[in-house]
């Protein structure tokens, strides 16, 4: 069972109070739902939602004389958004661990992209490893920090969830596919194949406030990895990286993208599901409405 940070378990107490009254059925009803949901997913982008403003603010108004170069501000910014939400208890340190595999993760890859060209750093600053200015790697802990949170705001269970050791295999390939291809088969048709054989049949239960919401778990990954490539266009509309198309003029990020994020977004579940075991969806009737993960997040057995 996840449990809430202390400060979620008074919000969720407050939501509570204000909700109590809130009606069952009709028009309200759903628009109290709709706006719960708003509320928790912004909750859950917490962390990668004040990387974006942050990455906004340096790039575009940052002077020109500075003493400190926009990037290694960047990475002081990230480290002290992290560390904020550690010291308030906006994560745990359960969560924090899985943080820090994302954050590996992805400066590995950063940097051995970045040499093969397929996007570039402005070359300002000290706090980098070759070409990648270290703030780079918080932004798939961003993804993670998302992904944690949001199993426990929104108690998430699965019906048909795939064995964890075939998702780790078809992870592990995603991951090495995103090196290999450059210098061997790109074998990104075969791991889509494979990423919708294992996951088609699995269906995510979300508890919003009265109401669980049921999707299949590919339109989730595909509706999160939209918001990723959106907010990528955001990041490099800013100049925080350009991808070769783009060094002669600003232009929106190449659709193409949306499969890689796509993929990117299996390796970030799949490692989400070592700290977090995928929940199997018992009887819904026993839950209660929560709009945090305090009530109802012990529904189910892991």
């Amino acid at each position: 069972m996840q449990q809430p940070t202390p400060l979620e378990r008074r919000l969720d107490a407050a939501a509570h109070r204000l909700l109590a009254r809130a009606p069952a059925r009709g028009l309200r009803a759903g628009l109290v739902e709709f706006a719960v949901f708003v509320v928790k997913q912004a909750w859950a982008c917490v962390f990668g939602a004040s990387l974006l403003v942050v990455i906004v603010v340096v790039r575009v108004w940052w002077p020109d004389d500075a003493a400190v170069a926009p990037n290694d501000a960047l990475t002081v910014a990230a480290v002290l958004i992290q560390v904020a939400m550690v010291s308030f208890r906006l994560e745990t340190g359960r969560e924090l661990w899985v943080i820090v595999l994302f954050h590996i993760a992805g400066t590995a890859m950063e940097v051995f992209k970045t040499d093969a060209g397929s996007w570039t750093y402005a070359a300002d600053g000290i706090l980098r490893i070759g070409g990648v200015p270290l703030f780079s790697g918080f932004m798939y802990a961003a993804v993670g920090s998302y992904l944690v949170r949001v199993h426990r705001l929104f108690d998430l269970g699965f019906r048909r969830y795939p064995p964890v050791w075939a998702t780790t295999v078809v992870a592990i390939a995603v991951y090495a596919n995103f090196f290999t291809h450059h210098f061997w088969w790109d074998a990104r048709v075969l791991l889509f194949a494979a990423v919708i054989a294992l996951w088609l049949p699995t269906i995510m239960h979300a508890r919003v406030w009265r109401r669980v919401i049921r999707i299949p778990v590919l339109a989730a990954f595909a509706g999160v990895a939209l918001f990723i490539y959106l907010a990528e266009n955001i990041g490099t509309g800013a100049g925080a990286w350009l991808y070769p198309d783009q060094l002669d003029g600003w232009q929106p990020v190449s659709p193409s993208k949306l499969g890689s994020w796509f993929l990117l977004m299996i390796i970030s579940v799949v490692m989400v599901t070592w700290v977090y075991p995928p929940r199997a969806v018992d009887d819904d009737r026993r839950r209660t409405p929560s709009t945090g993960p305090e009530s109802g997040a012990g529904d189910g057995d892991a």
